[in-house]
């Protein structure tokens, strides 16, 4: 079994150098990420936090179009930790992709995992988190991708590009507020604070002197690399007196458009130009919650940080942003995001898949009392399944190695019963379904997928986030999805590529993607009190044909559950 393990570990050492020797001008980067306990203040509080290397926000790692990186996570720290790097295709390997018990068992404390990887075909802003309970609250940093040496933007060269990383922060220990919610049934309790880049910024107790600062000079072109990791909320983004040009999302470049702000859903990127072409002074970044879920508690706080003109003393400018509840707002920003030009959408579709997705409740169970609504437990499902994630061995393992009783592939491919999804629920649909289900793809096939928000319980704007793939958003809807009307309306010339779609409040999204990359992929909600809920599936895409189009083998260093 060793010998085998170190056989597998240098065979993928072995073809990932292959395919960084076609890369000219290719970097090798080497990290070590040391996750251990931090004690921080902030709202006039200290407690300990989970860091990467001590550091909140963690290491920004900036790389090229083509490089290969090593980043070796040793965990000091008393929780099991996993680590993904959002929106990497990681093609052929989904070893170095991070989930806990989908592509990997989690790290445990004491011991090490090197990710390995190449960065193929992608350049912009994605970003990096833990990906193990809730330990992303803090656990996270922006991933920078530049293009190749020799190569630009298709923008011109701004003076200053800045990370925005976007996020929220709990007073408590966050680990003990996913274990009361899980314990009681009900929502967890909302965050304290929302931040930027680690601070909350002028508008909180005790926070002004952290508050994040950025000087520019008249005339300055930045770009702002705008990252939500926020754990539970989508955010609007804007800074006050100055019209953002959006140039890409999810590291994929846009046809650009200028707006006055920017939504963006927990997992996704916006990258956006501003020119400081404003009097000189002091101007607010500002950050708030779009909340879209009725009667659901959420953070109403705002957070800040200032862009200040060189020399400049005035009080700062703080932006109108939209009410909490803008949906109108959300909608005219997505519906102008676009590919640059025509694009190669499938058309042929071999896979037709309709997922309803949304809340719904458990018996309360172990009892006597429950939190939930009318004493139940709050879930989640896609399909009315709810995901359940094995313990013994990850699902990549578990397929690979051909173990049985881990998970089933039947997945279903459109609800069994059809109901009016956005309208009255019959009550005998409130209860899902729990399950390790998987979905089987053969390699090559062209997808679509139509996502449907449910309103048991409530409508809600979901993130939803495909590991391995980007995919065409190639239509966008309110109410029920209809075949016969809506397909007619598809946009199959310019439709944007993402990695996570934010699916409308009440309404639908259609994605569509070419199954070209074997392995196990998660697909779940990015809001992680969702995902612990149960609102997830996976997919098994098959080997194709030749090394190229086959699964890489384990690394030797793959941790054991």
């Amino acid at each position: 079994m060793e010998s085998n393990h170190f056989f597998n570990s240098v065979l993928l050492y072995i073809l990932l150098t292959l395919v960084s020797l076609t890369n000219a001008n290719q970097e090798s980067h080497y990290y070590e990420f040391n996750v251990q306990e931090q004690r921080v203040t902030r709202l006039c509080k200290t407690h300990s936090i989970i860091t990467v290397n001590g550091q909140f926000p963690g290491p920004i790692l900036e790389v090229r179009n083509g490089d290969a990186v090593t980043v070796k996570v040793t965990n000091k720290a008393r929780y099991n930790v996993t680590i993904h790097w959002h929106g990497l295709r990681q093609m052929q390997n989904p070893w170095a992709d991070g989930p806990e018990y989908v592509t990997q068992c989690p790290i445990m404390p004491g011991n090490s995992y090197t990710y390995r990887f190449i960065i193929q075909d992608q350049e912009g802003t994605l970003w990096w988190h833990a990906h193990s309970q809730w330990l992303r609250a803090t656990v996270y940093g922006a991933l920078i991708i530049h293009p190749k040496l020799g190569f630009s933007y298709p923008f011109p060269q701004p003076k200053l590009e800045l990370p925005i990383v976007l996020g929220e922060w709990w007073n408590r220990e966050i680990i003990s507020v996913l274990q009361q919610a899980l314990f009681s049934g009900a929502a967890p309790n909302i965050s304290d604070a929302l931040t930027i880049n680690g601070q909350p910024g002028d508008l909180y107790k005790c926070s002004q002197q952290g508050t994040v600062r950025y000087s520019v000079n008249p005339g300055d072109t930045v770009l702002l690399r705008v990252i939500n990791a926020a754990l539970n909320q989508q955010l609007f983004f804007t800074v006050a007196n100055h019209k953002l040009t959006v140039v890409a999302t999810d590291a994929v470049y846009t046809k650009p458009f200028t707006t006055d702000v920017i939504m963006v859903g927990p997992g996704q990127t916006t990258d956006v130009l501003l020119t400081a072409n404003q009097k000189p002074g002091r101007y607010y970044m500002a950050a708030r919650a779009y909340a879209s879920a009725r009667n659901a508690p959420f953070d109403n706080t705002t957070t800040t940080a200032i862009l200040k003109y060189k020399s400049a003393t005035s009080r700062p400018i703080l932006p109108p942003l939209p009410a909490y509840n803008d949906t109108n707002t959300v909608t005219s920003f997505s519906n102008q995001i676009k590919s640059p030009e025509k694009v190669d959408v499938p058309i042929k579709i071999d896979e037709n898949l309709f997922f309803t997705m949304g809340f719904g409740f458990f018996n309360c169970s172990p009892g006597p009392r429950c939190q939930g609504p009318n004493n139940t437990r709050f879930g989640a499902s896609m399909n009315n399944v709810s995901f359940v994630l094995p313990r013994q061995t990850s699902l990549l393992q578990a397929y690979t190695n051909k173990i049985p009783k881990i998970y089933t592939t039947d997945f279903p491919a459109t609800p069994r019963i059809k109901f009016d999804y956005t309208g009255n629920v019959p009550r005998g649909l409130w209860q899902p379904v729990k399950g390790t289900k998987l979905y089987n793809l053969k390699f090559g096939s062209n997808v679509q997928i139509v996502l449907q928000d449910t309103s048991i319980f409530s409508t809600e704007d979901h993130p939803v986030h495909l590991h391995g793939y980007h995919f065409y958003v190639v239509g966008q809807g309110f109410g029920n999805f209809n075949p016969s009307r809506d397909t007619a309306r598809f946009n199959l010339i310019d439709p944007p590529q993402r990695n996570t779609i934010d699916v409308p409040v009440g309404g639908w999204a259609a994605i569509r993607f070419v199954a070209d990359n074997p392995g196990v992929w998660l697909m779940h909600c990015h809001i992680d009190t969702h995902l612990a809920w149960g609102f997830g599936m996976a997919f098994i895409v098959e080997d194709g044909v030749g090394p190229s189009q086959t699964l890489l083998p384990p690394p030797v260093d793959l941790p054991r559950c």
